[in-house]
């Protein structure tokens, strides 16, 4: 058995994403850190997130709940490693079920900077499945990751 076979027996998957925001980078922060900002584009389209708590600081925890426009609950949590305001985020994201149990388990680092008042921003996630439903899981990050930017863009560039 490899090592890979050990810690992700159900697949894993990284997504990498660099987006440029007409916004300042002050306020993309804002949308990472700030609760009510973050529900308001995390998930993909068709997705809410009913529930956004966050507390950034190292250490710190966070846990969002998503829902779907099928109306099914999709529980996340996860604790941040790293945080240098405003330009960096490292936080461990973990897709769990209804009761707790680990589906996902991944980290993701966000990376922000400024030149001439607009934000680049480079999102890198990588996880691992450790259930059987997760490769199905895994092969929707990349879109879903995807459709959050989208939704985070739209909302900073129209304040």
């Amino acid at each position: 058995m490899t090592a890979a076979a050990k810690t992700a027996p159900y697949g894993e998957a990284s997504v990498t994403l660099t987006r440029v925001f007409d916004a300042p980078r002050t306020l993309v922060w804002k949308a990472w850190t700030d609760p009510k900002m973050m529900a308001q584009w995390f998930g993909p389209r068709g997705f809410t997130a009913p529930v956004c708590e966050l507390d950034v600081r190292k250490g710190g925890t966070l846990r969002i709940v998503m829902r779907g426009p099928d109306g099914n609950d999709y529980p996340m949590k996860g604790v941040f490693l790293k945080v240098i305001e405003p330009e960096q985020l490292v936080f461990t994201n973990i897709a769990i079920d209804n009761d707790g149990n680990h589906l996902l388990e991944g980290e993701t680092t966000v990376i922000f900077s400024e030149t001439d008042g607009k934000t680049t921003l480079t999102l890198k996630t990588h996880a691992v499945g450790i259930v059987p439903i997760a490769p199905r899981m895994l092969g929707g990050m990349e879109a879903g990751w995807t459709q959050s930017i989208d939704k985070l863009q739209e909302l900073v560039t129209r304040r």
